[in-house]
């Protein structure tokens, strides 16, 4: 059986928009990477999805993944909404354009990649690994200057 490798994505706001930053925990068997960024004007959302990006962008061969996330809107957009926006050509059920179709754009490519499986925690709620990309995210926004 293929080891799966581990994402843990979170992102973090102040102020919504505001200073944003994401952050991200890799596991791969007892190898561990954090990775974290952050943006100057930016949204909630748009720091969730950056997350799950960047953790996937960090992979360099098609793996099998578990991405946890707090994040509603990452997860149910790629499990749930994913499809139909492309069907309808990036439009919501309303025919209204998707909000952060850039994102999201990157983020379908990363996931063709991969054999990924999603998995949502309530944020900060004690889960160790949610809290520590969730501080990584506030590193992002802390040393945006």
């Amino acid at each position: 059986m293929k080891q799966v490798v581990e994402i843990f994505s979170d992102g973090a706001c102040r102020g919504n928009p505001g200073a944003g930053g994401w952050g991200v925990l890799i596991r791969y068997g007892e190898a561990e990477k954090m990775l974290y960024g952050g943006a100057i004007a930016t949204t909630n959302n748009r720091m969730e999805l950056q997350a799950a990006i960047e953790g996937l962008s960090a992979l360099t061969k098609p793996c099998k993944v578990k991405i946890t996330t707090d994040s509603k809107y990452v997860l149910t957009g790629a499990t749930e909404w994913m499809d139909n926006w492309k069907k309808r050509n990036w439009k919501t059920a309303s025919k209204k354009e998707v909000l952060n179709t850039d994102l999201w754009l990157r983020l379908d490519e990363l996931i063709q990649k991969h054999e990924v499986e999603w998995a949502w925690v309530k944020g900060h709620s004690g889960h160790t690994e949610n809290e520590i990309a969730d501080q990584l995210a506030n590193q992002g926004i802390d040393e945006l200057d």
